[in-house]
């Protein structure tokens, strides 16, 4: 357990940090008419450095610290804006061209891509319950995409390489010093991810003019949305193990699918389901794992 290990308050986080997310998604799904993925990514990026400066300005933290902004690890902090630069382009791209429910649940494949990444990347040992746990929701992924149906497209691919993007962000999240505030761990992150994306855009074709307020006003609290729901999923991964965390997130793929259902009208019963059930079950499977792993086994009394 980690010193600072707050499980209740990691959980409520994590909980308001996938609703922010949400929330985020069905914005970029209505921009995404006229505005390319990459232009979407580079505002969210940018607007969404706004909650990251001002969480680090209330960090009772990072001012005891003296205000510095150097951290010893500040390589790998720049190493995971350019990963969420990746993450964010494929997942948005994805949402422009798939149901929002169906792109937002193989997303959830991210569990999966976690319990593989912790093992070259935090020394764990993966044993055969979490590999079956892999497998079973590796089984649901590929129900989901179709690879082998008619109506197969490359772009079904992208949110899974989404989840594997941001699980790589999650699993290292986990590698800085304790005492690092998660502001400024984010705002590393944020202020990379806005250089990475502006020049993707730039080089993708360009900024397509703003075209009116009322987009402009949707631009903005995109990135709000998505800079607060990410630096409250820092904060909660360092609070807490993740294994702890893991069978909340799962509430999204209902709200994902009542979300598209209510504001874009679909309902992909046949492509999200059985195998959005199986992602759910592998997670909720590696969770069951890491947390009967976790239990102290009860001494004998001699």
């Amino acid at each position: 357990m980690r010193p600072t290990d707050r499980t209740g308050l990691a959980i409520i986080l994590s909980l308001v940090a996938l609703m922010l997310f949400d929330a985020m998604g069905l914005i970029i799904k209505h921009l995404s008419v006229s505005y390319s993925a990459a232009e979407l990514s580079a505002w969210r990026n940018l607007f969404g450095l706004i909650p990251s400066i001002i969480a680090l300005w209330t960090s009772s933290v990072w001012h005891k610290k003296g205000r510095r902004l150097k951290i010893r690890q500040w390589k790998l902090a720049l190493l995971r804006g350019a990963v969420v630069t990746m993450a964010q382009l494929s997942f948005y791209l994805a949402l422009g061209l798939m149901a929002f429910a169906t792109a937002s649940t193989i997303t959830y494949a991210s569990a999966l891509f976690t319990t593989a990444l912790a093992i070259p990347i935090l020394g764990e040992r993966v044993g055969w319950v979490r590999w079956c746990a892999v497998l079973v929701g590796f089984v649901g992924v590929v129900m989901v995409i179709k690879p082998t149906g008619e109506a197969f497209n490359l772009y079904a691919l992208l949110p899974l390489a989404a989840a594997a993007f941001y699980a790589l962000v999650g699993v290292t999240a986990r590698l800085f010093d304790d005492d690092v505030s998660s502001p400024l761990v984010n705002l590393y992150a944020s202020i990379t991810s806005v250089i990475g994306a502006t020049s993707i855009a730039y080089f993708w074709g360009g900024f397509t003019p703003v075209a009116s307020a009322n987009d402009m006003g949707w631009i903005m609290l995109m990135g709000m949305l998505g800079g607060t729901a990410v630096l409250f999923l820092v904060v909660s991964y360092r609070m807490t193990e993740q294994s702890n965390l893991a069978p909340f997130s799962y509430f999204g793929i209902p709200l994902a699918f009542v979300l598209g259902w209510f504001f874009f009208d679909e309902a992909p019963w046949s492509t999200l389901f059985p195998g959005a059930l199986l992602i759910a079950c592998g997670g909720l499977m590696i969770v069951w794992r890491e947390r009967s792993r976790s239990k102290p086994v009860p001494k004998l009394h001699q």
